[in-house]
């Protein structure tokens, strides 16, 4: 097989260049360009600090530092040539550096490694990565609360096993979607704070002998402090782990609504009308509109645990320092990055658009006895009855209902007495879909003053 031509970048360790196969395995430049503005603002800082300590000279570090924004411009504009023999976005950014500059690019490497370089690049991908995912979700949480203000008081059937439960809010199941969101917004912050150490200047994994400050390059990368061990610092990817774990966990709340709007928005429930932005047509049946857009969000999911799955298998054997089996830590988690932002802007889109078909949640909402409980409540509650009688009671009154073909209301009171003598026609003011809902004022309860009192508060929260 032809040998290529020596990356003289490596100088005169090997006599000739890889073959093919082993330039392609071990090539990373067709995915880690990604990550071009976070390596050159690591190679600013880098030559900053170099220049301030005294290890560069003055004109060397001005020189780097304004071929470095060169690069980026050419990166940036489209018009920079990456080469797969340079294998990397270290290599062929400081290559492109040496052509501009000459000579000192080859000393901003001084008192660093690639393995070091990488993980800070790394880090600030993941870390903008994990600012994004929160301002998506403040995204989408802030299009819930408008659908949860404007249904605080919409009825629809609450449900268990899918089955009707009892009677809740429109606005109080938007609330809970809130909820899932906002701790998925607070994993993300958390994430973040843990890992915003910067790893740049452990070198290789031993540090290095140069007089180097690196509380400097970590403040002008916007790190918190430097990371305290150097093997730590190059052979650590649980911030990714962290990342893609969050995600999955955001992903899997984002599937199961989705699920929710694909059988609500059926022929069947027609709880909700999706718009045609995020709808298609049947090439065949024209009555057809299909939740496209839910269903994409609820498959793309499978790649988010993928990845997370695949960068646990990558690092779970590997020995301290750093390993090559490394290099395959990126693609998974640019890829869930990516499905993760598309399934949050889809879900924030679909959730503005959509129309709550009022009428049908609350024709809903009075099926399948989902006041039985509101019966028992108030058995116990009137006539002081131990819960589990009441319980038995309800449930016999159900029975007789199902029997008939009719709903509890539908009952008369000598229908019910004859069950339990003491009842009184009190207990229709609380058979109702609309009392069901309005009596269950507790803390974080469906009642439309509940509801309302969460969504003032969680508006105070993201927009204090």
């Amino acid at each position: 097989m032809t040998k290529k031509t020596s990356n003289q970048m490596w100088g005169g360790r090997f006599a000739a260049g890889p073959d093919a196969i082993m330039e392609a395995i071990n090539a990373s430049i067709g995915f880690d360009q990604r990550m071009a503005a976070q390596d050159i603002a690591g190679s600013r800082a880098h030559a900053a600090m170099l220049g301030q300590t005294g290890i560069l000279t003055d004109s060397d570090t001005q020189a780097i530092r304004e071929g470095l924004l060169t690069v980026l411009s050419e990166i940036e504009g489209g018009s920079f040539e990456f080469s797969t023999a340079l294998e990397d976005i270290h290599m062929n950014v400081e290559a492109r550096l040496k052509d501009l500059i000459g000579e000192p690019a080859g000393r901003l490497h001084t008192g660093r490694s690639r393995n070091d370089q990488v993980a800070t690049d790394f880090k600030l991908w993941v870390r903008d990565q994990m600012d994004a995912a929160v301002d998506g979700l403040l995204a989408l949480i802030r299009a819930l609360l408008a659908q949860a203000e404007a249904g605080a008081d919409w009825v629809m059937p609450g449900f268990t096993h899918l089955q009707t439960a009892q009677p809740v809010t429109w606005g109080h199941h938007m609330m809970a979607y809130v909820e899932m969101f906002g701790r998925d917004m607070s994993r993300f912050q958390d994430a973040r704070a843990r890992m915003n150490e910067s790893p740049l200047g452990a070198a290789a994994l031993a540090g290095t002998s140069f007089p180097i400050d690196r509380h400097m390059t970590a403040e002008a990368l916007g790190f918190d402090r430097p990371a305290a061990n150097s093997l730590d610092a190059v052979s650590d990817r649980d911030f990714a782990l962290e990342f893609l774990a969050a995600a999955s966990i955001c992903a899997m709340h984002l599937s199961r609504f989705a699920e929710e709007l694909v059988i609500w928005s059926s022929a069947q429930f027609r709880f909700v009308t999706l718009s045609d932005r995020f709808s298609t047509g049947s090439s065949i049946m024209p009555q057809k509109k299909n939740p496209d857009a839910a269903e994409l969000i609820r498959a793309k999911i499978g790649r988010i645990f993928g990845a997370n799955t695949a960068l646990l298998m990558v690092m779970k054997g590997l020995p301290l320092a750093y390993s090559k089996d490394m290099q395959e830590d990126k693609e998974q988690v640019f890829d869930a990055a990516d499905n993760l932002m598309l399934a949050l802007a889809a879900m924030e889109g679909m959730v503005k658009d959509m129309s709550a078909n009022r009428d049908s949640l609350e024709a809903a909402a009075g099926s399948g006895f989902s006041t039985a409980t509101d019966l028992a409540d108030w058995l116990v509650r009137a006539l002081n009855m131990p819960f589990r009688d009441a319980h038995h009671v309800t449930g016999t009154l159900v029975a007789m209902a199902e029997s008939r073909g009719c709903d509890l209301p539908d009952l008369t009171l000598a229908d019910m007495q004859s069950v339990h003598a003491e009842i009184t026609d009190d207990v229709f003011g609380v058979l109702g879909v609309h009392n069901s809902v309005a009596s269950r004022t507790s803390y974080g309860g469906t009642a439309p003053v509940q509801v309302r009192a969460q969504v003032k508060a969680w508006q105070e929260r993201i927009n204090g």
